[in-house]
């Protein structure tokens, strides 16, 4: 294990003291989540890139989010208003029942495969960039009890849009902060286009 993969891997023990667990219903989280259909899709597989996937993604992940768009602490118009009814079993139920849909992956951009691949699982020296499976997975699932998001069939065009949000600040996370900031537009748009086909991606020798 390289030193910049073991760096990102020390830092998210770090953030075992900030778990977040979703013990919810996922019926009824079924039920809540039809106000959710217009942007994620019913069952959490948006059909725009504008709007992230929802489907397979870590309860305590979605839970904690949903937390954090109510309270003010991410910053998003349309989430701070659909958050802002919500209550804690509400938002535990819809946890629950995007984690336990099936993600559709998508495809990656063949011209970025090698690139993508290379940054996720071997990140950057040259740039003290780590290795993204450190914390999200080799597989891409993520790490549910520490509330690390799934990142696998992730929309690349909602990926992107993420990881600007981390350089420019105007999405706060001590971890991603520093590491987008030193990515370059090319390799966002690499590691992002191999994340959207993650579990389908095959590289050629």
């Amino acid at each position: 294990m390289n030193k910049f993969l073991m760096m990102a891997a020390a830092v998210g023990i770090f953030a075992l003291v900030g778990n977040v667990y979703a013990d919810g219903n996922a019926s009824a989280g079924q039920a809540k989540a039809a106000v959710c259909a217009a942007c994620h899709g019913a069952d959490g597989n948006s059909l725009s890139p504008q709007f992230p996937k929802l489907a397979g993604q870590n309860s305590g992940y979605i839970l904690k989010e949903l937390q954090r768009f109510k309270s003010g602490y991410r910053k998003n118009i349309i989430m701070a208003g659909m958050a802002a009814g919500l209550s804690e079993p509400d938002m535990q139920n819809l946890a629950a029942w995007f984690s336990s849909q099936k993600v559709k992956t998508g495809e990656s951009d063949p011209s970025l495969v090698k690139a993508g691949e290379a940054l996720y699982r071997g990140g950057d020296q040259a740039s003290s960039i780590p290795a993204c499976l450190a914390c999200h997975g080799p597989d891409g699932a993520g790490n549910g009890p520490m509330a690390i998001p799934a990142l696998a069939g992730q929309y690349a065009d909602y990926v992107v849009s993420q990881l600007q949000a981390f350089a420019s600040g105007t999405r706060t996370s001590p971890m991603m902060n520093p590491i987008a900031s030193r990515l370059t537009p090319g390799q966002m748009r690499a590691v992002a286009s191999y994340i959207q086909g993650l579990h389908t991606t095959t590289l050629q020798p």
